[in-house]
């Protein structure tokens, strides 16, 4: 299997100490390489280097014996991890044959190990996304677009994070040019961190709104994180950002590079839109109408970003229409199933724009049947969460919704809001709840953080329904 990179490569990159043996043996073990990388020992393939993170409730030290057994080559250590008798590191890699690169602290070692890898690919051309939400659909929508003529590589799914994206950046390969990565965050420095891996060409923020607010206390604070997606800027660099942003100018103050601003009014392709509900969206693109399937306004902003991103390459006008047509809903995110009930499932992240957006969505729905709206938690919004849920309850209450069913702890908030709706903490009563209330031809909306699980529901409200 192909070499990533050589152990020596690996310490000298990233300023580790090299364990390797003695004598010839340890000369040969140096100039090995490793094929992967992973952060899991259940998951590591033979030949494929362990990284061992320190968590707040595991210590992925005590794995390295599992990881050697499965087939790793080798484990980046932190260095503290070596002086812990109890684990003997030093003795279980000569025992096993295998290599150790020790580092002050492995996470940040991963990080730069994957910043350094990447730099041996001066061809690839680097765009970074982030932002409150969207950041996985405008991901999935501008590959889409730009692989009608490109070969790129992207994050899988939503590896977005202090460990996912640097995991992602290892899948690159000699035959990539475009690579598009999300960044997102669970801790204040956490974007320039994945900036200072990724080192992008082109970076786009889709939107800044209160998600994460419990972490970083005000949407000032997360404009100021979510802008350090440029922070590893040359002049060469080009910055996009959402024209109708409150925080635009902010945005765009003191960047090195270019700014361009994105939206309706600045892609000048745009011909004309159509409302097609359930169906999506018609675009005239260039001249030419396409179907783009992802319903909502806000699926809309997502592939006015990608397009965006899309012409700065830029790719032409029959692909971006042929890269809009592939597209699908990704798992939780705007998915539309049909069977006893229409079902919108929306549940893999929600925060207070979110869920106005996925009610002003829905309210605008012409259908035959009642509107019935399944609402769980809004997590991660910190102080906020109490007046953030009593604000939803009263948007709830002036919907067109026939029935509101609320549910999750932080949901009591907005319950105290609805005189007519149904609140509990309990999956159970909820399925119940819903399953004797529902009937045929409803349009349900599941809408709510991913830790809710409220895709649990799904074959209850379908029956034998299939996606849309």
């Amino acid at each position: 299997m192909e070499s990533l990179m050589s152990f020596s490569g690996l310490s000298h990159a990233i300023g580790g100490r090299l364990f390797a043996g003695e004598g010839k043996q340890a000369a040969d073990l140096r100039m090995e390489g490793f094929s992967s990388v992973s952060i899991d020992s259940r998951v590591i393939t033979p030949g494929g280097l362990f990284v061992a993170l320190r968590g707040s409730s595991l210590d992925g030290h005590r794995f390295v014996d599992a990881a050697f057994k499965a087939g790793a080559c080798g484990a980046l250590v932190a260095l503290s991890a070596m002086e812990d008798a109890g684990i003997g590191l030093l003795g279980l890699a000569q025992r096993c044959n295998r290599v150790l690169v020790a580092v002050e602290d492995s996470l940040k070692g991963l990080q730069e190990a994957a910043a350094a890898y990447l730099k041996q690919f001066s061809g690839l051309l680097k765009i970074g996304i982030t932002g409150s939400a969207g950041k996985t659909t405008t991901k999935e929508i501008a590959a889409a677009i730009i692989g009608q003529e490109k070969k790129v590589v992207m994050n899988e799914g939503n590896l977005n994070s202090e460990t996912g994206l640097p995991l992602s950046v290892f899948k690159v390969r000699a035959e990539h040019q475009v690579g598009v990565f999300e960044a997102g965050m669970n801790r204040p420095g956490e974007i320039a961190e994945l900036a200072a891996v990724l080192n992008p060409d082109l970076a786009l923020i889709t939107n800044i709104g209160s998600a994460h607010i419990g972490i970083l206390g005000s949407r000032r604070r997360i404009a100021e994180e979510k802008k350090q997606i440029f922070s590893a800027f040359n002049t060469g660099n080009t910055a996009l950002i959402p024209e109708a942003d409150e925080f635009r100018d902010f945005l765009s103050q003191g960047i090195r590079g270019r700014t361009v601003f994105y939206g309706p009014s600045s892609l000048t392709g745009l011909g004309g839109l159509k409302d097609l509900g359930l169906e999506g969206t018609g675009i005239i693109w260039e001249g030419e109408a396409v179907r783009f399937a992802l319903p909502g306004k806000y699926n809309l902003s997502n592939a006015f970003a990608a397009i965006a991103l899309a012409l700065e390459l830029p790719v032409r006008a029959a692909s971006i229409r042929r890269g809009l047509e592939s597209v699908k809903p990704l798992f939780g995110r705007g998915e539309i199933f049909y069977g006893r009930t229409t079902l919108i499932r929306d549940c893999y992240n929600s925060s207070p724009e979110s869920a106005q957006a996925a009610l002003d969505f829905c309210d605008s729905l012409e259908i035959p049947g009642r509107r019935i709206y399944v609402m769980g938690s809004m997590l991660e919004l910190g102080d906020s969460s109490e007046a953030a849920h009593a604000d939803l309850g009263r948007r709830l209450a002036a919907s067109r919704a026939d029935k509101v069913f609320l549910f999750g702890d932080e949901m009591s908030s907005a319950a105290d809001q609805l005189g007519e709706s149904f609140y509990t903490q309990n999956m159970d009563e909820l399925s119940k709840a819903l399953d004797g209330y529902v009937k045929n031809g409803d349009l349900v909306l599941l809408k709510a953080s991913r830790g809710c699980e409220l895709e649990a529901l799904t074959e209850m409200l379908l029956g034998d329904g299939h996606a849309a």
